[in-house]
């Protein structure tokens, strides 16, 4: 909910690149990962004053205990002994607002996730070092979780 004439507003005027750096796990394997939530506010937040971001001016890097999040349904329901992936309908939704969701190669590897078993459409970086780096020189704000 908009707060009228608050001081700080999403603003048309500017080009909003930002990403987002996922680390940590939700509380418990049945939750949407809450800084994955932080990034579909933000969205829906610049939304709400009609900024649109071009597809790929909005992204996320995870990695650490955040990694298996990008799983498909089934690795995830058999690793996490869950139903289904709480995060993966986020995931879509975030995609198809044009959020380049992106995960760290090295964290794979720490988490034995095999690239066949990530989520379409997820970026595999080569580390989220390099990704954080690459990202902010080229101008993106970081917003850590």
């Amino acid at each position: 909910m908009a707060v009228p004439r608050a001081a700080e507003r999403p603003d048309p005027k500017l080009r909003y690149r930002v990403l987002f750096n996922v680390t940590k796990a939700a509380s418990s394997p049945d939750r949407v990962n809450p800084s994955l939530e932080k990034v579909a506010r933000f969205v829906n937040l610049l939304g709400a004053d009609n900024v649109h971001p071009a597809p790929g001016d909005i992204a996320v890097i995870i990695h650490g205990p955040a990694t298996p999040l990008i799983l498909q349904n089934a690795p995830y329901a058999a690793r996490m002994k869950v139903a289904t992936n709480p995060n993966a309908a986020l995931i879509a939704a975030l995609q198809k607002a044009g959020v380049s969701v992106r995960v760290c190669s090295q964290a794979m590897v720490g988490n034995n996730i095999t690239p066949s078993e990530v989520t379409p459409g997820v970026a595999i970086d080569d580390s989220a070092l390099t990704t954080l780096a690459n990202f902010q020189i080229r101008g993106y704000a970081l917003i850590p979780d």
